[in-house]
């Protein structure tokens, strides 16, 4: 995924994106394309992961209701994207509900809050991932631990922020996307040992 210092390096440029809504919300429609520049990597990730193909659908129409009522926003820009997540996050779970595909069931009531540090090992297994790939494993697992890896990772998004969009309680999003990215680091240890034994003597190389 290449993202695993992710929400320290969107909190890095919330101050930018506080200005630039506040712009946004005056008429300036460079600062709104601004706004949009900052966020949108990030919440359409978190999209992929949630309706997979149908992400840029999907982000279209959370903007359209971003862009309509961004006069009601009030905050910083760590507020705003954790609003536009949220935003977002409804869209995708109104267009499953349309397919008729129910959100995949979770084992655990958790939800995104303190994951572990910049050196640990499932942080540095999502920087050895490339996005295609980490999506397609986040996709994989449990609803409630893909959403908090997606928003903390993905979106950048700190603790309580990611608490407030699923609706959770804060340990519970901590606990989450903690068992999320172990999963995930298990996944990666197993897939390094494949790809590292030796070819049989038979095998084309």
């Amino acid at each position: 995924m290449g993202q695993g210092a992710e929400p320290r390096r969107g909190q890095a440029y919330d101050g930018e994106l506080g200005e630039a809504v506040a712009r946004a919300q005056q008429g300036d429609e460079a600062a709104f394309a601004a706004a949009y520049r900052f966020v949108q990597p990030g919440l359409l990730g978190y999209l992929r992961g949630l309706v997979g193909d149908d992400a840029e659908d999907v982000a279209s129409d959370a903007w359209l209701e971003i862009a309509r009522d961004l006069g009601r926003f009030r905050g910083d820009g760590a507020g705003f994207r954790g609003w536009t997540a949220t935003i977002a996050r409804h869209r995708a779970l109104d267009h499953l509900r349309r397919q008729r595909v129910r959100p995949r069931s979770s084992a655990l009531e958790q939800d995104v809050l303190d994951l572990p540090g910049p050196q640990s090992t499932h942080d540095q297994a999502l920087e050895a991932l490339s996005t295609e790939r980490a999506l397609e494993l986040v996709r994989g697992l449990p609803r409630d631990q893909a959403e908090a890896v997606l928003l903390r990772v993905v979106v950048g998004l700190d603790g309580p922020a990611a608490a407030r969009v699923l609706g959770k309680r804060q340990g519970a999003v901590r606990t989450a996307a903690h068992r999320g990215l172990k999963r995930l680091a298990r996944q990666l240890r197993a897939e390094s040992v494949t790809d590292e034994t030796p070819r049989t003597l038979g095998e084309s190389t």
